[in-house]
């Protein structure tokens, strides 16, 4: 057990990491071309966001799920976890999709700016890559979290809502009716009385 515990800070680190990594290298140039238009020198740039926006949007979801992970617990946290695999994995494959289309974008925008001729360089950008391998590590880290994570620590119940906390602390019965001085006692003391 204390193993599994000891996984949290690793996973949640490097998996946080990896989709902010991810998000931030789908925006990026992927890729370059170069070619000639009447004796001129032609270059431009794709953002990966331009040649595969999915794969930006996974890559925000991916970085949300993150996020929710680290306040869920039990059954619940495993959900989203599944849920983060999946948009990563969908990160990953939208990424490895654009390997083809992000260089033919790169010629496109070439010869949008008076390239002409066969002959053109294109070639992709390390973001290409960053984002490839951070939507893998991601991947693998979910993986992890779907396995232990419902072991792992989690939020104390102060953060609970109040309907949750009631067998707990002794209030009252939710399905009984409220009194008026007794909302408003709730309100003096800082709590939701419609809660």
């Amino acid at each position: 057990m204390a193993e599994r515990v000891r996984s949290f800070g690793p996973t949640v680190l490097v998996g946080l990491a990896a989709a902010a990594l991810a998000a931030v290298a789908a925006s990026r140039d992927w890729a370059t071309a170069s070619g000639s238009g009447a004796g001129v020198h032609v270059a431009a740039a794709v953002k990966g966001s331009a040649s595969a926006p999915l794969a930006v949007a996974l890559a925000l979801v991916v970085l949300a799920a993150w996020g929710v992970v680290l306040v869920l617990r039990g059954w619940a946290r495993r959900a989203v976890a599944v849920v983060g695999a999946l948009a990563a994995a969908g990160t990953a494959l939208a990424t490895a999709v654009g390997f083809d289309r992000a260089q033919d974008d790169a010629v496109r925008a070439v010869l949008a700016r008076g390239g002409t001729g066969d002959a053109f360089v294109t070639s992709l950008t390390g973001w290409y890559f960053v984002c490839l391998v951070s939507a893998v590590l991601t991947l693998l880290a979910f993986a992890v979290a779907v396995v232990v994570s419902p072991r792992w620590p989690s939020m104390g119940t102060r953060y609970d809502a109040p309907a949750a906390r009631t067998g707990r602390e002794g209030t009252a019965d939710p399905s009984e009716p409220v009194a008026e001085p007794d909302m408003w006692r709730a309100l003096d003391d800082g709590r939701d009385p419609t809660a």
